[in-house]
């Protein structure tokens, strides 16, 4: 009875082998049979693409400040002493000119003169005959016997008139040169030799460097807004910013401006807004540029909001407030002065709110 349960047994630990074998052959053949197939390409690990994240509406503090009101021009630097160089004789061509821009002279020194043979040739001729009425006129008060009251008078106006004649020719041979009143920088030459002069028509203009002057350009409207005696603040490229007051408003010479050879438009002060600086700075030139604001009107002490914050429909003025435990509600508010950046709140709001922009 054992012999049978052994053998019963044997057979059983026996067909476990087996197939424990088998099963390990077959694993081996499919092993053996996967690596004889084409190996497929490993599929391509595409990047995570994330939705874009919206940005949030920024938010801003209610605060109390300055509101400022302004206007702006643009100018440079001018010299205060400048002078538009003429002749005041008409119809003559220019002979020569002896200098030119940015050349620096004394004073009483050439800067031009006019072609005036002419009227030199007529004044000699004028003082020839001045002399031969002279000569007429003595021998007629030496002999006056025969001679009229009449005639000796009208002897008497001809020679006048021809001193009259001369001393006429002798200014106009006068202004015929142009020279420098003051010691200064030649800013400006609007005619050159063979042009014929008009009278009071700028030939030059001759400037004191060393005295310089803020020049601004203003808009029609806005020099409406301005008023001698306002604050300014100017900024002069490559000298920072500088604190003025408003001196002087324009006043140029002519509605068309006067204006040179070629149509040139003649630079005066007169043409711009004077501001006077409290301190000049120094290593400033003549055409350097500036920029310049005038503060037209200024409250102290106003509560301020970005003008991106405010918003409007149908006459309502409103702001979208932010509550401390982060909701926000819309807010009706009352609107004061306004500039390009920010708004006056009168109310609806205090400050250290926060409200949204858009």
């Amino acid at each position: 009875m054992f012999s049978k349960w052994w053998m019963a047994g044997s057979s059983s630990r026996k067909f476990g082998w087996t197939s424990i074998l088998a099963s390990l052959l077959c694993v081996m053949l499919l092993a053996a049979g996967c690596s004889l197939l084409p190996q497929e390409d490993e599929e391509e690990e595409l990047p995570i693409i994330n939705p874009p994240k919206l940005s949030a509406k920024p938010e801003y503090e209610v605060k109390t400040g300055v509101l400022e009101k302004t206007v702006r021009g643009t100018g440079k630097m001018m010299s205060a002493k400048e002078e538009e160089l003429y002749f005041t004789v008409d119809g003559k061509r220019i002979k020569e000119i002896y200098v030119s821009s940015g050349d620096s002279v004394e004073a009483g020194q050439l800067i031009a003169e006019l072609d005036v043979s002419e009227l030199e040739s007529q004044l000699r001729q004028k003082r020839l005959q001045l002399r031969s009425e002279e000569i007429a006129l003595i021998e007629i008060l030496r002999d006056t016997t025969d001679k009229t009251s009449d005639e000796i008078e009208q002897a008497k106006i001809n020679y006048e008139l021809s001193r009259e004649e001369i001393s006429e020719l002798e200014q106009t041979i006068s202004k015929s040169k142009l020279t420098a009143p003051f010691s200064g920088t030649i800013a400006g030459l609007y005619m050159k030799k063979g042009d014929a002069s008009k009278e009071y028509e700028t030939v030059a203009v001759l400037a004191d460097m060393s005295s310089l002057a803020v020049a601004v350009s203003l808009s029609a409207d806005d020099l409406k807004k301005v008023a001698i005696g306002m604050e300014a603040r100017v900024d002069i490229n490559g000298a920072g910013q500088h604190k003025g007051t408003l001196l002087q408003l324009p006043n140029p010479s002519s509605p068309d401006g006067n204006t040179g050879t070629g149509g040139q438009q003649q630079d005066s002060l007169d043409n711009y807004v004077l501001i006077q600086l409290e301190a000049m700075p120094e290593n400033v030139h003549r055409g350097t540029q500036l920029g310049a604001t005038f503060i037209i009107e200024r409250r102290e002490n106003v509560t301020l909001i970005p003008l991106s914050t405010l918003r409007t429909i149908t006459g309502r003025s409103y702001v979208q407030v932010v509550d401390p435990d982060g909701t926000k509600r819309e807010v009706d508010v009352e609107v004061g002065q306004q500039t390009p950046t920010e708004v006056e709140i009168v109310k609806g709001l205090t400050p250290g709110q926060k409200v949204v922009g858009r």
